[in-house]
């Protein structure tokens, strides 16, 4: 049985939830905040965390980037108050891998949380097993084992980064649009929108670029999407660097 911890200060609401996840098969934990979520983590292993992002003391924003930069991977959903664009972009910035906006129907939730288990565990980029090695730069991306490392130091990876860098891996020097990346990293069920691939480029870029500003691997191709450009190739007269477009990341949404 799958456990999902729920980290909400609204007990009426994680009560709710408890008791609709354990009708569709999942074993839900409570939390009313942050204090206690780094023993729940080691004593339980949960599967997936929803984080609520506005909570007394550490809020969603600040635990979701504070598990990530310690290397935890385990998929997140954020639930947000207002589920605006720029709520849900900083979600994704922190590591969410999605997001809910409240209020909502619980059937939403377990919907999205199927989901993302799903991509945790064969995402749909994802290749079959011994699917090969890739290597870049100093970057050993072994595309099988789901694992990136550097000199033998390992890189963790969310769900969604594994699978966004695995497809443009996969499509070496070909320009994917955000709307086929969108399909090959969270399949036909999501309803994600396509900044969503924006801030996981921009995450990735920090991760693996030396320089992520101006990025040799994963380049911007102005009024297409991105590609991935590997060490033999040169690079491409329409790719762009990162530094306006990441800081657009903020930015109001396109109309």
């Amino acid at each position: 049985m799958k456990k999902i911890l729920i980290v909400d200060d609204d007990p009426e609401l994680r009560q709710l939830l408890a008791t609709y996840l354990a009708r569709h098969g999942f074993d839900a934990l409570q939390l009313p905040d942050t204090r206690k979520l780094d023993e729940y983590l080691e004593r339980y292993q949960p599967h997936l965390l929803v984080l609520d992002l506005m909570m007394p003391g550490e809020d969603g924003l600040a635990a979701c980037r504070r598990l990530r930069a310690r290397g935890e991977t385990r998929p997140v959903i954020m639930l947000t108050a207002r589920d605006e664009p720029i709520d849900r972009v900083l979600g994704l910035e922190m590591g969410a891998d999605d997001y809910v906006g409240k209020p909502f129907d619980p059937r939403e939730l377990v919907a999205r949380i199927e989901a993302v288990l799903r991509r945790g565990a064969t995402p749909p980029a994802a290749p079959e097993p011994g699917g090969g090695v890739f290597c870049f730069g100093d970057w050993r991306f072994d595309r099988g084992a789901r694992r990136l490392s550097r000199d033998g130091s390992e890189s963790p990876l969310t769900s969604g980064e594994f699978a966004l860098l695995n497809a443009l891996v996969a499509n070496a020097q070909r320009p994917m649009r955000r709307e086929r990346l969108l399909e090959l990293t969270r399949g036909d069920d999501s309803e994600s929108f396509d900044r969503a691939i924006d801030v996981q480029i921009h995450r990735l870029r920090r991760q693996i670029e030396e320089d992520p500003a101006h990025p040799r691997y994963l380049q911007t191709v102005w009024g297409v999407g991105y590609v991935f450009v590997p060490d033999s190739a040169a690079t491409p007269a329409t790719a762009g660097g990162g530094a306006a477009h990441d800081a657009a990341l903020t930015a109001p949404p396109r109309a």
